[in-house]
């Protein structure tokens, strides 16, 4: 039985590039690899377990929320602007174009409705008053970037499915689910345009798993989008890598960089899959990002840290870098900010 399984896992990977080095015949794999500590997820659950860890302040977490104008962001088709629902959740506005960033608008990052990774601040857009969405991009397919729930509604949208870009492999879950129309699936440094508006899948460093048998079956990356209005560039998920020098250096600098600042404890076993806040400031140089924005914190509690440390610790890595705090920006959930 277990024989079988593992071999129905593997048929689904998708058709490999034996000249790409990050392809190979067991799936994907990183530009700069840097190994993976066997067993290592569960001598973390141990020490977990064993310091009591995540510690919630007494009456659990509480984040300050602003309501979105929703009025405007419905009308708004000229004006480039950013709004934070949540997570790795953002509403772009660009090229005259509405884009979600891995949608999350459902309780948990979690394959159970009832157990996993819960909300502790609630998406600050829903499906009534999201704008009509033109695009949506993937990151990879875990939990807290790939929600099932909010895809499908997605694609159920009125007036039409938003285009669905998502890493190689990926194509066959959305059509898995029903979505088998408006999905794009790039490999890394493919691009794809819509109307004015090119979106390039660019490499990160992590990993992809839905289920204990299909470990990097997918593939994960970032984001870059270039419209007449300026770039904006959405990392997802990922570790430190020389990956961002690269991407500036084939793409030149970028105007918005959507970084990752927390799901960083303990470093001994995140450190290859998030970065901690010096590193995205180091991933806000090397992109040489005119500003920079937080994400993947204060939503859901996923590792060990205080929620409410990334923001402080990001405020004293920019301080050691010498970088004026208004460059990257830390948004409260449902905040809009005209880009500039």
């Amino acid at each position: 039985m277990a024989l079988s399984l593992l071999a129905a896992c593997a048929a689904t990977l998708p058709p490999m590039d034996s000249r790409k080095p990050h392809h190979t015949a067991e799936g994907f794999r990183n530009n700069y690899p840097t190994g993976w500590l066997r067993g290592s997820f569960w001598k973390w659950q141990r020490e977990r377990w064993a310091k009591g860890l995540p510690k919630a302040p007494p009456g659990g977490w509480h984040f300050p929320t602003v309501h979105p104008d929703v009025q405007w962001l419905k009308a708004n088709r000229t004006e480039p602007a950013l709004t934070w629902i949540g997570h790795a959740t953002f509403l772009v506005q660009m090229g005259g174009l509405n884009v979600l960033t891995d949608p999350h608008m459902t309780d948990r990052a979690s394959p159970l409705a009832f157990a996993g990774p819960k909300r502790v601040v609630p998406p600050a857009l829903d499906f009534h008053t999201l704008p009509h969405i033109d695009a949506v991009v993937i990151s990879h397919n875990h939990y807290d970037h790939l929600d099932e729930g909010t895809v499908k509604r997605l694609a159920r949208q009125a007036g039409g499915s938003p285009k669905f870009f998502v890493p190689l492999g990926l194509k066959a879950w959305m059509a898995s689910k029903g979505i088998r129309e408006n999905v794009v699936e790039l490999d890394w440094w493919e691009t794809h345009a819509v109307g004015s508006t090119t979106f390039t899948a660019v490499p990160v460093q992590h990993w992809s798993a839905r289920t204990l048998w299909d470990r990097n079956h997918t593939l994960w990356g970032g984001w870059r989008l270039d419209t007449p209005q300026g770039s904006l560039f959405f990392a997802g998920d990922t570790g430190y890598s020389e990956d961002f020098k690269d991407i500036r250096r084939r793409l030149g600098p970028v105007d918005i960089a959507l970084l990752p600042i927390g799901a960083y404890e303990p470093r001994w076993f995140m450190s290859v899959m998030h970065v901690n806040p010096d590193e995205a400031v180091k991933i806000h140089t090397d992109l040489e990002a005119r500003h920079s924005v937080a994400m993947h914190w204060g939503t859901f509690v996923l590792t060990d840290e205080p929620m409410d440390e990334p923001p402080r610790k990001l405020a004293h890595a920019l301080r050691e870098a010498g970088i004026p705090h208004e460059k990257f920006w830390v948004m409260q959930h449902g905040e809009t900010r005209r880009m500039p």
